[in-house]
């Protein structure tokens, strides 16, 4: 609905005076000339704004982040290098970085957290993946449990760790090579199954198109397939699913 629609919406008493306000309230960003800081999208959608850090300017980076922070009082930022991360400790001191998920955070103390995660991965090469998926639904409020190297080709050690992931409200599984991992998952549990592809795998992988598609084939139901490589996104859903307990 445009500016004059809802003005005249309101005008005919068809919207109250604080949907009129939601509305507007919605529409708004903080303009930065390189960037446009997204202030409102905790409001629409219950996280704030992430930081993709790849391929920014070292200033940029840093007003950026300043202005979150302003707004939020902590920033996520995913794919970022140490090098982004020595430029920025300069000016914010409490900054963390993981040379493994490639996070780089400001975070709030004594955050509150609720649900629970299970982050599995196929093999140790996985993790990184698996570290950006666990470290991104922390951050956004979601308990983790970490449960690393139980691929298929040494099934037993998935096993030895059901009890766990049973009792996580959902599962996220990386996996590269053939990616089956999740299906495997997906049979075993009845929890929703968030599958992350990853690139790691030889030639045939294709750059993690086979796992890609044996995670997207599978015949496990409750099995949801992101994209590769997207430990982000896999733990920003898995947050959103653990939320939803809270509503009951």
């Amino acid at each position: 609905m445009d500016i004059r629609s809802l003005l005249t919406a309101f005008k005919n008493g068809e919207i109250s005076l604080d949907e009129a306000y939601e509305s507007v309230a919605s529409t708004r960003f903080e303009e930065l000339g390189y960037a446009k800081i997204d202030s409102d999208r905790k409001k629409r959608t219950g996280f704030p704004e992430t930081v993709f850090c790849q391929g920014k300017i070292n200033e940029h980076l840093k007003a950026i982040y300043q202005k979150i922070y302003e707004l939020e009082g902590e920033v996520l930022g995913t794919r970022a290098s140490e090098s982004q991360y020595n430029f920025l400790k300069a000016f914010f001191p409490e900054i963390r970085y993981n040379p493994i998920s490639r996070i780089l955070k400001l975070e709030a103390k004594n955050k509150k957290r609720s649900g629970l995660a299970a982050v599995c991965s196929a093999g140790s090469a996985d993790v990184g993946v698996a570290e950006e998926a666990a470290e991104t639904a922390e951050f956004f409020g979601c308990c983790v449990e970490r449960i690393y190297d139980v691929g298929v080709s040494g099934i037993h050690r998935l096993f030895s760790k059901l009890e766990v992931i049973r009792r996580a409200d959902c599962i996220i599984a990386v996996a590269g090579m053939e990616g089956a991992l999740a299906g495997i998952i997906g049979g075993l549990v009845a929890r929703p199954v968030i599958a992350v592809p990853t690139s790691i795998g030889y030639g045939a992988n294709f750059n993690g198109l086979s796992s890609l598609l044996t995670m997207l084939n599978s015949c496990a139901s409750g099995v949801a397939v992101v994209n590769v490589d997207n430990g982000y996104g896999a733990g920003y859903l898995a947050a959103q699913i653990t939320r939803l307990g809270d509503k009951i």
